[in-house]
């Protein structure tokens, strides 16, 4: 971010009373409240979709998120005289949500299942957001594993390994073995569930739902604490489940996959949301597919090899150390819910 970002200011209806940098952004104090300038690296129909989605949930009124605004000529993205592309949002003040704080946490997901029911159902009204599911998780499993084939082929084939890579072959089986076998149950179910195979997909995820995405603060109204919810950029129509999971995992993982916590959040969103019977097996079946594994090798396979970070060696030992916490949590889960 430089001064030619910050000229890009001009293309707007607003008065600008200071700026500052932000982490990769430009916090802006203007007339019409804080804003934050950030460089945009979507395409033009997604940022018309997002705009649409952050519409729709604000028009609903009864939940706290961003909103993109438009330049003096009515466009979405504004571009430097480097035609680099930048997008203007509102900006929320406050602290990210607490993985620690179980009570936070519990918020968030009720906080989720209100932006779900804000997302859903008839979209008449918004005719911009009727477009067909993106990803979908058979898809998703499919592209990983064919990831994870090459990079063993890749591994097994090369004579000079390093002492990294000797680690991650030694445990690369245990891991691939496990995506293949939850791709093809996901497939068998699907084909057996016919069009409820992929449960409810009518609804448009936030697609990032993460804690440095919840910022807590007086957005509850009437001045009450609640949270905002920001940067919808990799928002994407699916399965609900698609953003809990995402919550869900990272906050278990942190917490070493306590039963207890697990069975908190899911009856915190199920008493504002229901869940389906096959939103519970989609939620078993994404918690089980080794994503971790899969990011891990991917980080791995598309950085330099010449020098491996030691970073990636301590994430594959912590993986393996929860492994044990996680395939009991899937157990008592899926004993539960009757999987």
């Amino acid at each position: 971010m430089n001064d030619r970002a910050v000229s890009v200011l001009e293309n707007y209806e607003i008065e600008v009373l200071r700026t500052w940098k932000g982490r990769g952004a430009i916090l802006c104090e203007s007339d019409k409240g804080p804003l934050i300038l950030k460089e945009y690296t979507g395409s033009k129909d997604k940022v018309i979709f997002q705009d649409a989605l952050l519409q729709r949930i604000g028009k609903q009124g009864s939940l706290a998120v961003e909103s993109i605004l438009r330049t003096k000529d009515g466009e979405l993205i504004v571009y430097d005289q480097d035609r680099v592309p930048y997008i203007l949002k509102t900006y929320f003040d406050g602290k990210e949500c607490n993985l620690r704080d179980t009570k936070e946490c519990l918020q968030a997901v009720r906080t989720l299942a209100g932006l779900h029911r804000a997302s859903g159902g008839n979209l008449q009204d918004f005719p911009e957001l009727n477009r067909k599911m993106e990803h979908g998780i058979e898809k998703e499993f499919e592209k990983h594993n064919r990831e994870l084939r090459k990079v063993r082929k890749f591994l097994k084939d090369k004579s000079q390994k390093t002492n990294f890579e000797i680690f991650l072959l030694k445990n690369y089986d245990y891991f691939f073995h496990m995506a293949l076998r939850i791709e093809e149950e996901v497939r068998a179910g699907m084909e057996k569930a016919g069009n409820a195979g992929q449960g409810d997909s009518s609804v448009i995820c936030h697609g990032d739902y993460q804690y440095h995405n919840i910022i807590v603060g007086n957005y509850g109204g009437n001045g009450k604490e609640g949270m905002a919810v920001i940067n919808f950029e990799k928002c994407v129509r699916d399965n609900p489940v698609r953003d809990l999971y995402l919550f869900m995992r990272k906050l278990l993982e942190k917490n070493g996959w306590p039963q207890e916590l697990g069975a908190l959040l899911l009856a915190a969103y199920h008493e504002e949301r229901p869940l389906s019977a096959e939103d519970y097996r989609q939620l078993y079946y994404r918690l089980s597919y080794p994503e971790k594994f899969w990011k891990i090798v991917n980080f791995y396979y598309n950085s330099g090899k010449a020098w491996i970070p030691g970073r990636n060696t301590e994430k594959l030992e912590k993986l393996l150390e929860q492994e044990r916490d996680k395939v009991g949590f899937l157990e008592n889960y899926r004993s539960t819910y009757g999987l």
